[in-house]
């Protein structure tokens, strides 16, 4: 165990924020750490990195355990250039290569030749430096530098790109490389997934899947979870729940819970008032007294449960519009956007168009231009080629990722009110109210809210405008889990037309019914989702090596030779191609199985109801049911082992 967390409790003033707070961390475990947003996910990986102090508890840990913590948007601050930050990480190890340069030259010192017990010292010293450094992967410096660069995105930077120029996106995303390029024992990472694309998402995951300590990450991207997390921890009105899996499991196991403990609360509520009934029908009379006095005597000697509480109070709205637009919405064609003093366009050649009803994502890496041709679209910024047409009845709402048409003087209240003067304020109020400010929280300034609680102010203005073509940049951003599925909620109910850019891969699922990819020369364009896109690139780039692999044995001389890799490579596809279909077939029998189950526990509770224990017919009936269901998990089964 590298990490054990006991009994922490952290408060501010009044308001607790953690309460009796345990976990542990084992040898290379994978924890994702997550809770709404304000639950205290931060505060507790403060604590547990030392930066904070706990009111009580205590944090214990492995000898020599080295714990690497990245807070939520810290990015690096300095003057040193790229390089020289990221070969600082390993000061020791160049120490040392400068040593071993200098023993090199000692030993080809004529002079310490005549010296026999020096030279001897001098080779043994260089011996078993040399060993140590590479041991310690001194070898692989500029190996390791390379490809966690190449991977956070800036394989294309210039070496000696000064940190101090950067973005601040870019600064946390360096920041993320250099703690990767550490390598600690147990690594703490908060939100590291903001400011990735999807390629910086992948291959962030496949990185820290093969990464060689333990991993606690607070993370409000669910396919990011999926991946990686094997064990969830709630922290949820203060207190702290581990759950086995990853984050779709843990929802099942939450649901699972809630269920369970409602139906043992519900029971027991039956059987107290059942005894309050006898015990006031009988205590009275005195033939049965006594027995009414000890059902009492049982009744307070029960251990009451308590009501589960259910989810926390989530946010509500719907999207709704005045009337629909024509069937034609947009026709985007040719644009291009070249910003001044730049040679080259940031894009060119876009084209594209929308549908009336059309849910549509716009996708690509960071610094391609997304958020630029959404502006553009909006009328915020002028192209410098091509045509942006709208359609007939088109009323746009527009939400800004960075929220910049939100005035930070403003109170909540004053700057929703002051968009939507005509409405009355106690409609204003409800509003809020439905996106989680009550009482006292609209008096707040706009400057002093979260990334989160300034999401919901924009969303809040952007659901009164009653717009039938919404344009929305990041719209999860910010938003914690249970936040993310209101909106989604909101925007499956939205009857008008959506285009949106979004890094989250499970939103991308969710909503994109088309994706539109920008690239510098132009777009692509998927029908469906984001595994869809996936896997039409792969059926591509198949197709790629497929037609590479035919154009070389239409090239060589020797069939024998020739025809020998080409039936390496149509082997391996079908191969893929039957590894896909099992793996589908495997999934839809393990959905079976877990169907099956419930249908059977159900069942079996339906049997176990002392209302049907007289009930000859009913009960045959049931059990009936039972064995038909076993029946079918039986076949599922085996089924299911012949393709494993």
């Amino acid at each position: 165990m590298l990490l054990q967390v006991s009994n922490i409790t952290k408060s501010y003033g009044v308001d607790v924020v953690l309460s009796n707070i345990s976990m542990q961390v084992l040898e290379r475990e994978r924890i994702g750490l997550v809770g709404v947003n304000g639950a205290g996910k931060s505060t507790l990986l403060k604590i547990i990195a030392g930066e904070i102090t706990a009111d009580s508890g205590d944090i214990h840990k492995a000898k020599e355990t080295r714990i690497g913590y990245l807070a939520q948007n810290s990015g690096l601050n300095t003057d040193r250039t790229i390089e020289a930050e990221m070969r600082a990480v390993f000061a020791h190890l160049l120490e040392a290569e400068q040593e071993l340069r200098d023993l090199e030259v000692k030993i080809a010192d004529p002079a310490l030749h005549d010296d026999q017990k020096r030279y001897a010292d001098t080779l043994e010293r260089y011996a078993k430096r040399s060993d140590w450094f590479r041991e310690q992967g001194g070898f692989e410096i500029n190996t390791r530098i390379n490809s966690v660069l190449h991977g956070m995105g800036f394989g294309q930077f210039p070496p000696d790109t000064r940190i101090a120029t950067l973005s601040g996106g870019q600064k946390t995303r360096l920041a993320l490389a250099r703690i990767l390029l550490q390598a600690p024992d147990l690594l703490m990472l908060d939100e590291p997934t903001n400011y990735l694309d999807i390629e910086t998402l992948t291959w962030l995951e496949g990185y820290l899947r093969g990464y060689s300590g333990a991993i606690v990450v607070v993370s409000h991207d669910r396919y990011f979870l999926d991946a990686l997390a094997q064990t969830i921890i709630e922290i949820e009105r203060h207190v702290s729940k581990r759950y086995t899996g990853n984050y779709s499991r843990y929802m099942e196991l939450k649901a699972a819970d809630y269920e369970s403990n409602m139906k043992q609360f519900e029971k027991q509520q039956d059987e107290i008032s059942k005894l309050e009934q006898f015990i006031q029908k009988n205590i009275v009379r005195a033939s049965t007294t006594k027995r009414a006095q000890s059902r009492r005597k049982a009744l307070d000697k029960m251990d009451r449960l308590d009501k589960p509480m259910g989810d926390l109070k989530k946010a509500h709205f719907s999207f709704e519009i005045e009337r629909m637009t024509g069937k034609d919405v947009l026709d985007v064609s040719g644009l291009s956007v070249t910003f001044p003093g730049q040679p080259k366009p940031l894009f060119n050649n876009v084209s594209f168009q929308l549908s009336r009803s059309e849910t549509v994502a716009l996708i690509g890496p960071n610094g391609i231009g997304k958020s630029t041709l959404l502006k553009v679209l909006v009328g915020q910024n002028e192209p410098s080629s091509g045509t942006v047409r709208w359609g007939t009845n088109v009323k746009i709402g527009y939400y800004d990722q960075e929220h910049t048409r939100l005035n930070g003087s403003n109170t909540v209240l004053e700057e929703v009110w002051s968009a939507y003067s005509h409405m009355e304020e106690a409609r204003i109020r409800t509003v809020l109210g439905n996106f989680l400010f009550s009482g006292e929280d609209v008096l707040k300034r706009v400057s002093s809210l979260s990334g989160g609680e300034k999401a919901r102010v924009s969303l809040a203005k952007l659901m009164l405008a009653q717009a039938n073509v919404l344009i929305l940049d990041e719209p999860t951003n910010h938003l914690d889990l249970f936040s993310k599925e209101v909106l989604e909620a909101a925007l499956m109910d939205y009857e008008g037309t959506l285009l949106f850019i979004s890094h989250d891969r499970y939103f991308l699922n969710k909503m994109a019914e088309r994706i539109v990819e920008l690239n510098p020369n132009g777009t692509d364009h998927f029908l469906g989702n984001y595994d869809d896109m996936i896997e039409k690139k792969s059926e591509i780039e198949e197709a790629r090596l497929e037609a590479l692999a035919k154009q070389a044995t239409n090239t060589s001389k020797s069939a024998a030779i020739d025809n020998a890799p080409v039936t390496s490579y149509e082997a391996d596809k079908q191969a893929k191609r039957e590894e896909r279909s099992r793996q589908r077939k495997l999934e839809q029998l393990e959905q079976d199985i877990a169907s099956e189950e419930q249908q059977i526990a159900k069942w079996e509770e339906k049997l176990a109801d002392p209302a049907i224990f007289n009930d000859y017919v009913r009960i045959q009936e049931i059990q009936a049911e039972i064995e038909k269901h076993k029946t079918a998990l039986a076949s599922a089964y085996e089924e299911w082992e012949k393709y494993m």
